[in-house]
């Protein structure tokens, strides 16, 4: 792994995700080299010659001034980097920001694949209305291993349930959906009652990773190919409309709201999830990108 201290102006920045007012990442780069990563397009801007996932820039900021302006608004900690990867255990830049938001009234959302966060439990339960979610996207402990080098699956159900015990908002987001190998509904039975709200988005492949999970398919799922080249090559959404379809009436046979596109916060806490449906959610999507450009050339600079 390459590592190296970049000096950055600021760590938050106003961000265009609907989900959120700012986004702040403490890294650049992700040590868990998921295959499907988004966030790999980041390359063109930091200049790393280095392959996606092994390489991490560790950022340093001034104390934040005035972290009260931030009351009242929503920021995202994660958007392109997992903030609680292996190596905040060295570096803590996720608990330096943190500690610098303490007791500004910021609503602080992140997300994660680890279940490194147990260790600011506590920090992240004094801000209000706190949210972290994890990514799961299979109960298959092989599988996971094949598509990234995080935590289990297991460690992170267990963090999960932890927060949720704890009273913190949680989230499981079932991203990104593999047709014909993520179980979602299986997902869903195991955490439904560990968690306030289920996000369900689609794998989309694109740019120099859309190679590799189409290789990998070959490989290992050669019976689902037809499936995949159908989806990814001829861009037919039947299967995302059928799933769409069997999920929503999936979630009614099992009392839970399904609604599209909608990250409501205003449920209590202490309700059965809801499951939102984003596999058609363009402008997060595109939103998402000019996030990962913004942050790569702000750290450039």
């Amino acid at each position: 792994m390459e590592i190296k201290p970049i000096e950055t102006k600021d760590v938050i920045s106003k961000s265009n995700l609907p989900v959120c007012d700012y986004s702040a990442n403490p890294y650049v780069g992700c040590p868990h080299a998921c295959k499907y990563c988004y966030a790999s397009f980041m390359k063109r801007f930091t200049h790393h010659p280095e392959p996606w996932g092994s390489f991490l820039d560790v950022k340093h900021w001034p104390e934040i001034k005035n972290p009260q302006k931030y009351a009242g608004k929503e920021i995202f900690i994660g958007s392109v980097t997992d903030p609680y990867h292996p190596y905040e255990e060295q570096y803590g830049r996720t608990r330096a920001l943190l500690e610098q938001l303490v007791g500004s009234g910021a609503k602080i959302s992140i997300a994660t694949k680890s279940d490194l966060v147990l260790r600011d439990l506590e920090l992240i339960k004094s801000f209000p209305d706190a949210r972290v979610s994890w990514s799961i996207n299979t109960l298959d402990e092989n599988f996971q291993s094949d598509m990234d080098e995080a935590v289990s699956i297991e460690r992170r159900l267990a963090a999960m349930k932890a927060f949720h015990s704890a009273g913190i908002r949680t989230t499981c987001f079932i991203s990104p959906i593999f047709p014909g190998i993520t179980d979602v509904k299986e997902i869903i039975v195991q955490v439904k009652g560990q968690c306030n709200l289920i996000w369900l988005e689609n794998l989309n492949l694109r740019g120099s990773y859309k190679s590799v999970i189409m290789e990998y398919i070959q490989q290992k799922y050669p019976k689902l190919l037809p499936l995949y080249r159908e989806i990814y090559n001829q861009n037919d959404h039947r299967y995302w409309k059928l799933l769409d379809a069997e999920l929503q009436a999936y979630a009614a046979e099992i009392g839970l709201d399904y609604v599209t596109n909608d990250d409501s916060m205003t449920r209590t806490i202490d309700v059965p999830p809801v499951i939102v449906n984003f596999f058609y959610h363009e402008q997060i999507k595109k939103s998402a990108r000019k996030e990962g450009e913004r942050h790569a050339r702000a750290a450039g600079d």
